[in-house]
């Protein structure tokens, strides 16, 4: 994980989202990632954003009923129109109190204009 990645999400993992196994939805992990990126982004720049991609993603470890998600926000690049931001999914196994890498990813940000199409990032961002 980045130095400067910082905290953006903490959550506990339900029953209610997981998989016929009993492990979480992948699905799950990645909107709450998604959900991270996008509330670190926002507070970079009043922009409308969008996600329109999702790179480099990486289920490491499956995260369990009673885990605590954390999802860590580190901006990798800032574009004309786009932010990239690097996701980093960390767990605190609720039994043990370890943590672990479960997931990471890149989620890019396009800045939209009023007809949702692609516009430059204020000087701000």
């Amino acid at each position: 994980m980045h130095p400067e990645a910082q905290l953006v999400i903490k959550v506990v993992a339900m029953p209610s989202d997981t998989n016929p196994n009993g492990d979480m939805f992948g699905g799950w992990i990645v909107s709450q990632m998604d959900l991270a990126a996008y509330m670190h982004v926002r507070g970079l720049t009043t922009a409308r954003l969008v996600t329109v991609a999702i790179d480099n993603l990486s289920f490491h470890k499956p995260v369990f009923v009673g885990d605590c998600l954390t999802c860590y926000a580190h901006t990798e690049r800032k574009g004309t129109t786009s932010l990239t931001v690097k996701i980093t999914a960390m767990v605190e196994r609720m039994t043990t109190r370890e943590v672990e890498l479960v997931t990471e990813g890149n989620f890019v940000f396009v800045s939209i204009g009023p007809d949702r199409r692609p516009v430059p990032l204020p000087e701000t961002a």
